[in-house]
């Protein structure tokens, strides 16, 4: 008999012509103690599942039983962490568990459910902030008091609704850590809902995915037989690691493939010239004519001895500290490092819109001066005109870098690129009716459909599910492969670093951030990701960035030789390649 088991379970919102069927004959049987974790795309019913099981929806068939007794409802053996915080802003830290507590052991002393409280705000390394209010805390320790919370209730299972999903990669790690001790620690039955799969292996024992909706189902199981406790850079080396990776991986691109982008004829880009390419060519500063030896194709964009001072009350605050970089032209740099290293600073003064405190930044032979339709910049959030149609967003800035074009060429151009992103069938809808996803396409598309000559990307997927990344990630790899734009991204995935980049160059800790390392990536375009999951050599250079971004974790200033040992590691791996390839075989 399975602790707990899920038969034939269907839900759906809506009457009539109007309904939608979300999940449809769902079974799942699940042992006492074990770790499950259920991946799938936005959108296709994950909450609505973890809702069921915690007894907040009602299915409309289909039965949920807990030690073979049928779920009604709500109920203290089930404990839930949802994506939100979800706590009393008038209460404390102790006032937030004890709530839980109090209710639920209504049968216990005021001292044992004190304990209790303390127990588990201990577990979560809140001890120190007993008394702060959530107003109070960073998201990682507001997330820390909702874990502390379910598990004072002492549940036989922790629902785990996306709850990392919100917060930076460095504080999503950390909480990762720690839930990994707690499974460990507390052998509670846990059901994790997620979008990343490295989250998922790192915790889980089986991997579910869950298909597309509408009428989304379980797929098949993933067992993941790695020895605990699991290191997220040494499971690189682990051939069984990188085997369930690319298995659950390529399992969820196939699952996704119904979502591809539009295969409608596209119009042909028309040979027109931009604005920008007519622009005269000021005088190079006097740092950059000492410095420059190549023809401008070596050093198309230079960034010399870039630095950035705020003013604060307690004095100066020089956030980047001689940033020097040399790209060529066509280049695809991507920039990496903890929160607060001068990540989006290094590329708001490429962009013009950030005033450099001293240094230069020279792109095509022109120092950059300020903002200019040479540089296309595509944010986190895509800043659309919601009134206007997804077309009618990208013509805005055609109309203006070509000028001398016919209204049909530039139609053309607008049209030939969002065909490019997946949109050709959607670009008369307003962008307020756009999903997230599909506005960042049109983002992607308004920067290309500028013929820039840099193209800066501002950590441009960060607002997405990673499922949803995976799929604008090959949108953006497939449009820059046909322009070969010198681009510029940066970003907190270390797997969207690799993929993207000729050079990863990896960023120290702030204030004073400088580079701390640059990493050449010689792997083979075009790329996609799932080309990557079959390449071993990948995983010596996603060890490297992990171990970089470790060795920099909460603000260390690590030594040179460590920095050094961690680049020798990932040499003696790239040499050892043919062996390593005959192993991810095996």
């Amino acid at each position: 008999m399975s602790f707990l088991e899920i038969t034939g379970l269907s839900k759906g919102y809506g009457e009539g012509a109007a309904r939608t069927d979300v999940l449809a004959d769902i079974n799942l049987s699940v042992a006492e103690g074990e770790f499950i974790a259920i991946v799938g795309f936005s959108g296709s019913g994950k909450t609505t599942l973890i809702s069921a099981i915690a007894g907040l929806t009602k299915p409309d068939s289909g039965s949920i039983k807990v030690r073979d007794k049928d779920i009604s409802g709500p109920g203290p053996e089930r404990g839930i962490v949802f994506q939100s915080y979800s706590l009393m802003p008038w209460l404390s830290v102790y006032g937030n568990v004890s709530l839980a507590v109090d209710a639920v052991h209504k049968g216990k002393s005021a001292t044992e459910r004190g304990a209790i409280a303390h127990k588990y705000i201990d577990m979560v390394g809140l001890s120190h902030a007993l008394d702060r209010r959530p107003a109070e805390l960073s998201g990682g320790m507001r997330q820390r008091v909702a874990v502390a919370r379910a598990l004072a209730i002492q549940p036989e299972i922790i629902l785990l609704d996306e709850p990392l999903s919100a917060l930076d990669a460095l504080t999503r790690a950390k909480l990762q850590d720690e839930f990994a001790e707690i499974s460990s620690r507390e052998r509670k039955t846990i059901i994790l809902i997620t979008n990343d799969v490295d989250e998922a292996i790192l915790l889980a024992d089986r991997i579910i995915p869950l298909t597309p909706g509408p009428k989304a189902t379980l797929g098949p199981s993933f067992k993941v037989d790695l020895p605990r406790p699991r290191d997220r850079a040494a499971m690189n080396s682990d051939p069984e690691f990188i085997r369930i990776r690319g298995e659950v991986t390529a399992c969820l691109m196939e699952l996704g493939a119904s979502r591809a982008a539009s295969t409608q004829a596209e119009p042909v880009l028309p040979n027109v010239t931009p604005i920008t390419a007519k622009a005269p060519k000021n005088e190079l500063p006097l740092a950059y004519q000492k410095a420059a030896h190549s023809p401008i194709e070596e050093r198309y964009v230079e960034f010399y001895e870039v630095r950035k001072t705020y003013p604060t009350p307690k004095g100066p605050l020089t956030v980047v500290d001689g940033f020097n970089l040399k790209m060529k032209k066509g280049e695809f740099v991507t920039l990496i490092g903890h929160s607060g290293c001068g990540k989006s600073t290094v590329l708001s003064m490429a962009a013009g819109l950030n005033k450099l405190s001293s240094g230069g930044i020279v792109l095509d032979g022109r120092e950059i001066a300020g903002a200019g339709p040479d540089r296309a910049v595509v944010f986190q959030s895509p800043s659309l005109m919601p009134w206007l149609t997804a077309r009618e967003n990208v013509a805005l800035g055609v109309d203006r870098v070509y000028p001398k074009a016919s209204p049909a060429e530039r139609r053309d151009i607008v049209e030939y690129y969002l065909h490019r992103v997946g949109l050709g069938d959607t670009m008369h809808r307003r962008a307020a009716e756009l999903s997230n996803g599909m506005k960042q396409r049109v983002g992607i598309a308004r920067a290309f459909a500028l013929s820039p000559k840099l193209l800066l990307l501002d950590e441009p997927f960060g607002m997405l599910d990673s499922l949803t990344r995976w799929e604008l990630q090959d949108v953006l790899m497939d449009v820059w492969a046909r322009t070969k734009v010198t681009a510029v991204c940066v970003t907190h995935d270390v797997d969207e670093a690799i993929l993207l980049a000729d050079r990863v160059v990896m960023m120290s800790n702030g204030p004073n951030a400088t580079i701390g390392n640059i990493m050449e990536v010689n792997l083979p375009r075009p790329r996609s990701r799932k080309m990557l999951l079959s390449h071993p050599d990948y995983y010596a250079y996603r060890e490297e960035l992990l171990d970089f971004l470790e060795a920099y974790e909460g603000g260390a200033n690590p030594p040179p030789a460590l920095l050094e040992d961690i680049k020798r590691k990932r040499a003696e791996r790239l040499a050892a390649g043919p062996r390593l390839r005959i192993q991810a075989a095996e």
